[in-house]
């Protein structure tokens, strides 16, 4: 690979930070020892990633296997043994909630013991696919919620950490429902810093955190919530499993893959092609398009100063932005830094930049994100776009499709969160 062909050289940046996290690589050298399993295994999950967890669980276990995870529509993977349901993302649907009922009952009906262990893989997207609501919620309550969320500016934390409260499976929830089985966790990370709580809301983990902090975001957010979720969180009625529960003490999680490791097999393949790689950072967060101008600020410091690092040389980042939504437009946050980085760095003949989410979808399109070029500015003007126009009305979408630069992978059923790449040759 050359500079010679920038668009395909970050591409492969973005396929290797995505092959690295591939639940075939990554399960199988953490699966528990047969020979210490006393009972049975009893495979559970929720995310992108978790039908191709399960696929590798199946592919590399022995013994015999029963379960049940759920995963995004398209995203399922043929199981023989563990059984596989899709469901909406990233607004909820009764597919999700059924399948969030039937695993909180499924220690009643497997009977549970002491002596099984309960192997449980979690991956970004959890969250959505686990819609058991709490109180006297409804499904319905979950969905404006969940929108109200996606729309608000919050942080993945924050969001998760209202869900959190609002729910009768997540924030450790479902491993008390298991115990006194053993549990161990399987955690592919999504979020900014990989705490294991805001993975898919911490279904098997404990919460430090309380009801008083869920309404202090939704207060400081100004997130409109149905009268059934307020009472639930001024009651105290939503608290979550806390640390030290004893229901919990015999679990254990490990993490298996998160952005750190995918931005460095990126690093990797890039420096083999002869091309400096400068980690920036695995958990920026920030509205997306400030996050896109800053990085336009830093990609024309190299280009013009060499500083701080001497071009050519590719500029990497992850973490987790967000879209405060104004105006009608299809989103999402990748698209929307990248636009953000355009406009704010206009034509350059020396920067292309690459930003996407590794799971394959920004937003709620089947679309994992797009590239920037020199030439983009020049071919939306041929076009008739205007790319501040679409960036006021968050259709980064529209503008990268109509111009031929979406990044359309399909499926990746892995999840290591978003992938920025800056090529400053």
């Amino acid at each position: 690979m050359t500079f010679a062909d920038p668009a395909a050289l970050l591409r492969q940046l973005f396929d290797a930070a995505v092959a690295s996290a591939q639940p075939a690589l990554c399960v199988p050298p953490h699966l528990p020892d047969p020979a210490r399993v006393r009972g049975r295994l009893i495979v559970i999950g929720a995310g992108k990633a978790s039908a191709a967890m399960a696929q590798a669980v199946e592919n590399h276990w022995p013994g015999p296997l029963a379960g049940l995870v759920v995963t995004r529509y398209g995203y399922g993977a043929p199981c023989e043994r563990i059984e596989i349901v899709e469901a909406a993302h990233p607004v909820p649907d009764a597919a999700g909630l059924a399948a969030a009922q039937r695993l909180l009952a499924l220690p009643e009906t497997l009977a549970i013991t002491a002596d099984d262990l309960v192997l449980c893989l979690i991956s970004g997207g959890g969250s959505a696919l686990l819609p058991l609501p709490a109180g006297a919620l409804t499904l319905e309550d979950k969905q404006a919620i969940n929108r109200a969320l996606l729309a608000s500016g919050a942080t993945i934390s924050e969001m998760n950490t209202v869900r959190r409260h609002l729910s009768a499976i997540k924030g450790g929830r479902l491993a008390a429902a298991f115990h006194p089985a053993r549990m161990l966790t399987l955690l592919l990370s999504d979020v900014p810093g990989d705490a294991p709580v805001d993975i898919a809301s911490g279904p098997t983990v404990a919460d430090p955190s309380t009801c008083a902090d869920a309404l202090e975001i939704v207060a400081r957010h100004r997130i409109a919530l149905p009268e059934a979720a307020r009472q639930l969180l001024e009651s105290g009625a939503g608290e979550s499993v806390k640390p030290g529960d004893p229901r919990l003490a015999a679990n254990e999680v490990r993490m298996i893959a998160a952005p750190q490791m995918a931005l460095e097999a990126a690093a990797r393949v890039a420096e083999a092609a002869g091309l400096p790689a400068h980690i920036l950072g695995d958990a920026i967060e920030g509205e997306a398009r400030e996050v896109g101008r800053v990085l336009a600020g830093l990609a024309q410091q190299v280009a013009g100063r060499g500083q701080p690092f001497a071009a050519p040389c590719v500029l990497l980042s992850g973490g987790e932005t967000t879209v405060t939504v104004r105006g009608p437009g299809r989103g999402g946050r990748n698209v929307e830094c990248l636009l953000g980085f355009g406009v704010a760095l206009g034509e350059h003949p020396r920067i292309h930049a690459l930003m996407a989410d590794t799971d394959g979808v920004d937003g709620r399109e089947e679309i994992a994100g797009a590239l920037w070029t020199p030439g983009t500015i020049a071919r939306a003007a041929a076009a008739g776009l205007k790319p501040r126009a679409h960036l006021d009305d968050n259709d980064g979408h529209g503008f990268f499709q109509a111009l031929g630069q979406s990044l359309v992978t399909g499926p990746t059923r892995t999840n290591v969160n978003d992938f920025r790449a800056v090529l400053v040759i």
